[in-house]
């Protein structure tokens, strides 16, 4: 039988690839213009960091993670997500502990979810995400949703939108889920298990069911935004007029609350076509405790993240396609005879090293076939190696879109390519 990759997983091959390229290129450029830096962690982890960051009764934990025991019998994780990881390297490498600094940072890489396979949703998954650490402002919640709003406009979308909600502080949550136990206990009955499961033991995560004959039940709660104290409307008030302010489409979405326990305040979701119902192409939010969970000191942060796949599905829908490799100055470098093949192979390398990208086929072919081939490349400059030009030491360089031809010395021919 045929060898083939795991069920979950996807080879990336050479014609997708471009997409990948471009969804990191540009990530890096724009967050680069915020003040971001690239930080990278393993891939996986000890088992303890997800359970005490994303919580214990998220789907997450208790069903996705891909867990195991290393050869001493440790738990380890293949990372589910990039949030707490980079708080452990930061707290691991007391990046907290320097006076005055605000810790921006992104990262790009796999992650891993054991779940259904379908488009866009794969066992092993590449993410891209960044965090501010260290300002407790609204404002801070704003950078970053203008940023990724940004940054999807110069990927090419257009009529991005933002859904938003505040989930409050400790305070306005624990007496919005004293509510919520109460109501819930009155329709238990009709409550998917593990919405039967979640209203004992986290009410909140209820309003993150996807089935309808939950969200039906759900429509007519009380918003969660009835309850936040003054601190959190304050908060939360801000964060919608600066992003007015700047122009930053968005609706309120009541029930958003996200996937994991460590949000404040707060919680939001940019929306793409193309993607189905499950249009969000990526989320996020603020997470005040989580650094002070995790070991470190007291600090506020906001991030976000999405997944590059979903992002592709996104992109193709709206005809985004990559950035066709620049052949202009592409060079084909053609030996129409076998003992000039050794001198065309130098001379490739020459012109490689000058910084111009050549092609060379290693074996002789004839002019017809040769342009045939550079054709096929949508390469417009070639370079000509026959037995004549070989023993006067020249090679014919021809712009065929010019249609001129020159006879230059070979070890002029790569300065007078880049010239």
């Amino acid at each position: 039988m045929a060898l083939t990759a795991p069920r979950g997983t996807k080879d990336i091959l050479p014609e997708e690839v471009g997409y990948f390229q471009m969804i990191e290129e540009t990530a890096r450029r724009v967050f680069a213009r915020y003040g971001y830096q690239e930080i990278r962690t393993p891939i996986f982890e000890g088992t303890e960091l997800f359970s005490r960051s994303i919580g214990e009764e998220t789907d997450i934990v208790s069903k996705e993670m891909f867990t195991f025991p290393d050869r001493k019998g440790r738990s380890m994780t293949l990372r589910p997500e990039g949030t707490a990881p980079v708080v452990r390297a930061l707290v691991q490498h007391n990046a907290f502990k320097q006076q005055g600094v605000q810790p921006k940072v992104y990262y790009l890489g796999p992650m891993f979810r054991y779940e259904r396979p379908q488009a866009g949703r794969q066992r092993q998954f590449n993410t891209v995400g960044v965090e501010f650490f260290g300002c407790s402002s609204p404002l801070a919640d704003v950078e970053v949703i203008s940023m990724l709003d940004t940054y999807l406009r110069e990927l090419g979308f257009s009529g991005t939108r933002t859904r938003i909600n505040s989930i409050g502080n400790q305070a306005s949550r624990k007496a919005y889920n004293a509510e919520l136990r109460q109501r819930l206990a009155g329709v238990r009955d009709r409550l998917c298990p593990d919405c039967q499961r979640r209203s004992e033991v986290n009410p909140l995560r209820v309003l993150d069911c996807k089935i309808p004959s939950c969200q039906e039940v759900y429509k007519d709660f009380p918003s969660l935004g009835d309850f936040l104290d003054e601190e959190s409307r304050a908060h939360f008030q801000l964060v919608l007029k600066t992003l007015e302010d700047l122009g930053v489409a968005y609706e309120l979405k009541p029930s958003l609350v996200r996937g994991f326990d460590y949000y404040t305040h707060t919680v939001f979701e940019i929306s793409l076509e193309g993607l189905g119902a499950q249009d969000a192409a990526l989320g996020g939010g603020r997470y005040d405790g989580l650094v002070e969970e995790l070991g470190g000191p007291a600090t506020p942060a906001v991030g976000a993240a999405f997944g590059v796949e979903r992002l592709i599905i996104a992109l193709q829908a709206a005809g985004i396609a990559p950035p066709r490799p620049d052949q202009a100055r592409a060079v084909y470098v053609l030996a129409l005879e076998d003992s000039c093949l050794p001198a065309a192979c130098t001379l490739t390398q020459q012109i490689r090293q000058a910084g111009l990208p050549a092609t060379f086929d290693f074996s002789a072919r004839g002019f017809k076939a040769g342009l045939r081939a550079a054709n096929r490349d949508t390469i417009n400059r070639m370079v000509v190696l026959g037995g004549s030009e070989l023993e006067q030491g020249v090679a014919l360089v021809k712009n065929l879109e010019a249609r001129t031809e020159q006879q230059v010395p070979l070890a002029e021919v790569a300065a007078y390519l880049v010239g």
